[in-house]
């Protein structure tokens, strides 16, 4: 175990590896910070269930759109020149929300504009996947991708400074202090991998997503990180209506939850590259839908934020299973692919918030939208049982590594189910 553990840290950069990481954390934190502020804001500006969905659906919108933008620079520019554009245009969003916003409209343009720190999904993933080998990619994406740990900094802290100091809007402007302090961290310690891939054209976007795999694990993402980030806007506002907390507890419990979701996408790169990214996958759909079903119950207090612990805890450890799998795939297209599967993991972490809101306010329950939630992760471990028998052999004449295999293993070619 230890011999692995050297082999690891001394096998890429750690400095670009943990500077990745504080830049994803950072942007996340800043990403998410209106779920939590949701319940406060509308004291100010009062929202039916939809508009609160929207509000908090936003800015997981824009980080989709803009994730195709900043995996094209990350290919031409290099993640590293990226990442500090990311980090520089995220301030925009924060100041405005600061300083200058006076209705839901304005309000709604700076939810938008959050989602350029979303976008730093796909420079910061390259930064680190780049300088590791494919036996270790799980994991290093892990560690990187394991900065979505920001949101609990968001639901933890946002609605108590606001409660201090008595306006929502503060907390915009005390977010640009930890991102100006990554910003110098980033700039001084990351370094581009000298093994990037040469700048991918649109023709090889074009290329890619004629791909069935691409579209595989686009669906994938936008399962287990959509529901991820959908859910991690979104749980204040639940806990909110379904059990009456105040927005601080609210949030508290949220916290709760996003912790498994964070702290455990490490651990999925990292168990996937010991027994297979598709085996790990398939536990992961599994629980997911199993408990969202029963979420969908609306139990007790103490035995909802269980129930959602543990499906965080598999949506969370199922992005970094995925992403174990993408550069098995798609190595020479790391770049290029983490921009698009990231683009769809938000265009499901969108669509999440607005189905259940949509559906709350139709039916005044949220057990239909659970429900949804949960045949969606079914639906996604059918689709992946079925399309593991086509892999078995189509990955290695693609160019590919053993699909589920453990790393270990030597059996390139072959796959684990």
């Amino acid at each position: 175990m230890e011999n692995a553990k050297k082999s690891f840290w001394k096998s890429g950069h750690t400095p670009s590896l943990l500077s990745a990481f504080l830049y994803f954390d950072m942007s996340f934190m800043v990403w998410v910070m209106i779920g939590p502020l949701a319940v406060v804001i509308a004291a100010d500006y009062p929202m039916d269930p939809l508009q609160k969905a929207q509000l908090v659906a936003l800015p997981i919108l824009g980080g989709s759109i803009l994730r195709l933008v900043l995996g094209a620079l990350t290919d031409y520019i290099g993640p590293k020149l990226t990442g500090q554009i990311g980090m520089l245009l995220t301030l925009v969003p924060l100041v405005i929300g600061w300083q200058f916003v006076q209705s839901l409209e304005q309000l709604y343009v700076v939810a938008l504009l959050l989602g350029i720190a979303g976008a730093s999904f796909a420079a910061a993933l390259p930064l680190a996947g780049q300088w590791y080998p494919k036996e270790h990619q799980g994991l290093a994406m892990g560690i990187a991708g394991a900065g979505n740990s920001g949101t609990v900094l968001s639901t933890l802290f946002a609605n108590r400074i606001a409660q201090h100091f008595g306006s929502w809007e503060i907390v915009f402007g005390l977010a640009i202090i930890p991102i100006a302090v990554v910003f110098v961290i980033f700039t001084l310690f990351a370094r581009n991998s000298p093994n990037r891939p040469a700048p991918k054209k649109l023709s090889h976007y074009a290329s890619v997503l004629r791909q069935g795999d691409a579209w595989v694990f686009c669906l994938f993402y936008a399962v287990t990180f959509g529901g991820f980030v959908g859910l991690s806007n979104y749980l204040t506002i639940f806990f909110n209506a379904q059990y009456g907390l105040s927005a601080v507890r609210a949030a508290d419990f949220t916290t709760i939850c996003v912790i498994a979701g964070s702290f455990f996408r490490p651990l999925g790169g990292f168990l996937s590259d010991r027994i297979g990214g598709i085996r790990m996958l398939t536990i992961l759909f599994g629980g997911a839908g199993l408990m969202l079903a029963l979420v969908a119950s609306m139990p007790p207090l103490a035995a909802v934020v269980l129930l959602l612990f543990a499906g965080m805890m598999c949506l969370g450890a199922g992005n970094g299973a995925v992403f174990q799998l993408v550069p098995q795939r798609f190595g020479s297209e790391l770049g290029l692919m983490t921009g698009i599967v990231g683009a769809a993991g938000g265009l499901g972490g969108y669509a999440l918030p607005m189905l259940l809101g949509k559906l709350y306010q139709m039916t005044g329950s949220y057990t239909p939208g659970f429900v949804c939630l949960s045949g969606v992760a079914l639906l996604a471990l059918v689709l992946l049982v079925v399309i593991q028998l086509r892999w078995r052999t189509t990955w290695a004449a693609a160019g590919g590594l053993a699909a589920a295999a453990p790393a270990s293993s030597g059996n390139s070619g072959q796959l684990n189910s």
